[in-house]
């Protein structure tokens, strides 16, 4: 069954980062496991999204008509953005962790596709995903061990990811890390395991 892949990038190392090379292995068992699968790669490092501004939020409040030129083009990217994630069947996302959360560069994007009326809705009083059967892969790099132990709670990507997204309808979400690579007893063996890992996981 041919499968649309939506990967993102977050990570400034390139091809050298661990979440980058976590995530590309992720697409390959995918691509194995589907091979008429496409692929399409957004390297939010390298292309960033817009923060969101004034133009942009009065733009979603406002009738489509009445747009001027300039909320025209601060919503663009955010049309953009989700239609590439509406086109998906499988997002993966590789995501290293900045002080304890996500990067700001994969904040912008979320922000940009987070949008009333499009992914999302209160139309019936309560809110409702408008993103739905999607597959989402988290592929997290850390230097600590953040997944047992002492530093457990101080993540806090993986558990805003989960919320965001199944605030968005997309509640399928498998969770792979590479963690310990700043440590000495665990660095030579953090990307191996991870690797593992994903190609022990049933896609």
């Amino acid at each position: 069954m041919s499968q649309k892949i939506l990967q993102i990038q977050t990570s400034t190392n390139g091809e050298n980062s661990f979440s980058n090379q976590l995530s590309n292995a992720v697409i390959e068992k995918l691509k194995a496991a589907n091979p008429s699968s496409t692929v399409q790669t957004l390297d939010l490092s390298k292309t960033p999204l817009p923060y969101l501004t004034g133009s942009h939020i009065s733009a979603v409040y406002a009738p489509a008509e009445t747009h001027s030129e300039e909320q025209k083009s601060a919503l663009k990217y955010s049309d953009e953005a989700i239609e590439s994630l509406l086109q998906a069947d499988v997002i993966v996302i590789g995501v290293p962790l900045y002080n304890f959360g996500i990067p700001a560069v994969l904040k912008g994007w979320i922000d940009q596709v987070a949008r009333a009326g499009k992914t999302f809705s209160y139309a019936d009083g309560s809110p409702k995903g408008l993103v739905n059967d999607k597959k989402v892969y988290l592929s997290i790099a850390s230097g600590a061990i953040f997944s047992e132990g002492p530093y457990k709670s101080y993540d806090f990507s993986e558990s805003y990811l989960r919320t965001v997204f199944a605030f968005l309808g997309m509640t399928d979400v498998t969770t792979f890390r590479v963690e310990g690579t700043a440590i000495p007893d665990f660095a030579e063996n953090a990307l191996p395991k991870a690797l593992s890992s994903v190609e022990e996981f049933a896609f």
